[in-house]
């Protein structure tokens, strides 16, 4: 008879949660236990939190009403960034049975002796100065894609944001132990490795508030392309000002890097940049896409940007808009601003009502959906190479070129997780690049 406890995760936020959720799933079974879907029944939920957006905070509950659904009975964990920075705010939500912050998390099997349900949220949280040393991490979701966290914190002070508060400062992992989890990555069949963090551009920090960098984000970008075995690695997200020209260069020339950036914007805007207490204006980002363009012209750029920041005017809001209109760019993911405790914009003037957000919203999702189309017009005639996934989606296959133009094909379960020379030549009514295969050969 199998008696061993059965654990549900569920995930909430960006892809560096996605990365620690895999590793405290790891901590779970080295201890025995058993992991099974989140919908399905289970003796404990762990729910990994964000606190980014208003939004985020307010799905944590639906998720431990879920986890109810499926077991009453079961105890449920919080973990993560809400955890860290409003635990008891967790701790009253019904049904949660314990709160661990940003240093607990990691050691999560340690709290759970007893799993006896309480009726209030029993609360183990360091205070943010405590989290001064790095848990290297990364997810195995598919067969096709893994996250790779090779940096956590933020020593920046951007007025909207509540990470620092929720994950501490910069710190990063050697060098040597992300070329080992890459390999242990590659060695089980996958693909492709995302690079995440906080921060990644400012890799190299180490541990206890040491402020030299051990090693640049050049130097991890130049070893990790060294490692046979890797197929693809790709640079999730990384600030204008600490996106050098050098790093750009080696991508353009790289072996397994490939061509697609995601650079935070965050308004074209200079008077809000310096509101917003950004390290750069909007001058340098124009470099950096002049740059990239320059070197990769198939290149895939990415963009974040928010919308209805405290002081933004209408003059403000279309200086943005315009900016990204007549960049070079390919995508955005638009964030409508909401207010978050304990940090400066939160205190700032001159409000911009809702509705306004949510219009402003609504007009750059309309530019990205335009912008994506005409990038992906651009890369019609091109042979590029595309990394299929695995999940059936009505019918379809879907997979992404290495400069991140989303295909699709008829369902056929042996091109899953497979690397195939792709000549880009339509684009379907639902705006991906549709390819239908007459016979299955790998690149």
């Amino acid at each position: 008879m199998n008696t061993k406890k059965k654990v549900g995760f569920y995930t909430l936020g960006c892809k560096l949660n996605f990365s620690e959720t895999s590793t405290i799933a790891r901590s779970f079974k080295d201890e025995g236990f058993d992991r099974v879907d989140f919908n399905d029944p289970a003796d404990i939920y762990v729910i990994n939190t964000c606190s980014v957006t208003e939004n985020a905070d307010k799905r944590f509950k639906t998720v431990v009403k879920q986890a109810q659904k499926s077991n009453p009975e079961a105890f449920v964990v919080a973990v993560g960034c809400y955890a860290q920075l409003k635990p008891q705010e967790l701790a009253d939500v019904n049904g949660v049975d314990l709160v661990l912050g940003a240093t607990e998390k990691f050691k999560i099997t340690d709290y759970l002796n007893d799993l006896t349900k309480n009726d209030l949220g029993e609360i183990h949280s360091c205070e943010i100065e405590d989290a001064d040393f790095y848990v290297g991490s990364y997810s195995i979701g598919d067969r096709t894609r893994a996250f790779l966290k090779v940096q956590d914190g933020c020593d920046y002070k951007c007025t909207y944001c509540t990470i620092p508060l929720a994950r501490g400062i910069s710190r990063s992992d050697e060098l040597q132990n992300v070329i080992s989890n890459a390999k242990e990555i590659s060695s089980k069949g996958i693909k492709e490795i995302v690079l995440t963090g906080v921060n990644i551009g400012d890799y190299g920090k180490g541990e206890f508030g040491n402020k030299k960098h051990e090693h640049t984000f050049l130097e991890l970008v130049e070893a990790l392309d060294q490692v046979e075995g890797i197929e693809r690695l790709r640079i999730s997200s990384i600030e204008p000002n600490l996106l050098k020209n050098e790093t750009i260069d080696v991508v353009s020339k790289s072996r397994a890097f490939v061509p697609h950036f995601h650079i935070p914007l965050q308004s074209g805007s200079n008077v809000i940049l310096k509101a917003m207490r950004r390290r750069y204006m909007r001058e340098l980002y124009v470099d950096r896409v002049i740059k990239i363009k320059e070197v990769m012209p198939h290149a895939c750029i990415g963009v974040d940007v928010i919308v209805g920041f405290p002081g933004e005017t209408e003059e403000h809001f279309l200086e943005t808009y315009n900016f990204l209109n007549e960049l070079d760019i390919s995508y955005l993911h638009v964030f409508t601003y909401s207010e978050r405790a304990n940090t400066v914009a939160a205190e700032l003037d001159n409000v911009v009502p809702k509705n306004i957000r949510t219009k402003r919203s609504k007009m750059l999702r309309g530019l990205s959906a335009k912008k994506r189309r005409a990038f992906y017009e651009s890369q019609i005639g091109a042979t590029r190479k595309v990394l299929f996934e695995s999940e059936n989606k009505a019918g379809y296959i879907h997979g992404f070129t290495d400069n991140y133009v989303k295909v699709k094909s008829p369902w056929n379960p042996e091109l899953v997780n497979t690397l195939h020379d792709i000549e880009l030549t339509k684009i379907d009514d639902d705006g991906l690049v549709r390819f239908d295969f007459v016979e299955v050969h790998s690149a």
